[in-house]
This record gives structure tokens, sequence and C-alpha cells, in this order.
């Protein structure tokens, strides 16, 4: 696989990880089960039947768990640190014309990275909303997930340009969204700090 396209199509299953760890890898398994995808050397056991059924079985638990609105939190932290491996994995997986030391770094930056900066949102989502409707609106939170994993993830496949350039987009927006949150708890801060300046003052007096 041409290394442009290896590094689109990893971006677009990177990100889908970042919102399911197991729903991207199960459909680069499916798209290997249907000669879609060829898998390159060293990773076709991801194509394997057993493979197959074991992130099928993974992936219906996962979904599944974050329908429980004390466990979805918790999953989060858990899944966090997989859905960077599972982005690191995918995308060093259509690199592997490159030098193992240049694939694996950009599998991390590019793969790792996406997933991260996905997973950072998605849980902030989730956090809002069990902040605002007492965990709700969690349910909602986690179709949306499971919704956009699996459309990303076919995307990826058929139109791997126009899905890595939305998942760009998302992940521009993210880093808006935090540092504007970034400087709105410095103001605060700030704000607090001369506040207390000022009461220090006053009380002297």
């Amino acid at each position: 696989m041409e290394i442009a396209a290896g590094i689109l199509l990893g971006i677009g299953l990177a990100a889908s990880s970042g919102f399911r760890v197991f729903l991207p890898l199960l459909v680069t398994s499916i798209a290997s089960q249907l000669g879609y995808l060829q898998l390159s050397p060293g990773f076709e056991w991801m194509g394997s039947w057993i493979a197959l059924i074991s992130f099928a079985t993974a992936a219906a638990a996962e979904i599944t768990a974050y329908y429980i609105p004390w466990l979805d939190n918790l999953l989060d932290t858990i899944s966090g640190p997989l859905a960077i491996i599972a982005g690191t994995v995918l995308t060093a997986s259509f690199l592997t014309e490159l030098n193992p030391l240049v694939q694996w770094t950009l599998g991390i930056i590019v793969g790792g990275g996406t997933a991260g900066i996905v997973k950072v949102g998605a849980s902030a989502a989730r956090l809002t909303s069990t902040a605002t409707t007492g965990g709700l609106g969690n349910a909602a939170v986690a179709t949306s997930e499971n919704i956009l994993s699996v459309i990303m993830s076919i995307f990826s496949f058929l139109i791997p340009l126009v899905t890595a350039v939305v998942v760009i987009a998302i992940i521009i927006y993210l880093f808006r969204k935090f540092s504007e949150l970034k400087k709105k708890k410095w103001k605060f801060f700030r704000k607090e700090n001369e506040m207390e300046q000022i009461y220090e003052k006053t009380g002297s007096v």
C-alpha cells in the first residue's frame, strides 16, 4: 500500500478507535475476510477467523458496557490507552513499506495521537453529559459514538481522503475548544487570585 494512502486510512481508523477501540479492528478484519483489503506481511493475523471472532466479542462487550451509567466514565479511563494502542497498530499496519523505525514512529504520532485526541474529546462530552444530566444523556452520547465509529471505519476504506479531512477538522475543532477552556480556566484563577489580594488588603486596613 502506498504511504500516502496508508496514512489517510490510518487517520480514519485511528479516529474511529477514539470512539470505540474494537469496532475499527472488527471492520478491518471483516474487510480482509471479504477480500476488500490485503493485509501487509506481519499483520495477517488481523484477518484470521480467530481475530474476527475476538474483535466481534470485544466490540459487543465494549458497546454494551458504555450503556451502564456508573461504568461508562470508568471505562473511558481504561479504554484511553487501549485506543492509542489500537490507533498505532492500525496505522502502522498500512505502512509496512517503510523502515520499521519510521513505520512505528508514524504509527504512534499519527495513529496513536489521533486516537488519543478523539478519545479525550469523547470523554469530555460524556463527563459534560454526566454533570448536566446526571448521566441520563450518556446513552445518547454512547449511541452517537457507536454510529460515528462504524461510519468512520467504513468510510476510511471507501473514501479515505474525505474521512481524513473530516478527522483533521474535528481535531482542529477540539484543539480550539481545549484552548478556550484553558483560557477561561486561567482567567477564573487569575480573577480569584485578584479577589484574594483585594480581600487581604482590605482586611489589613
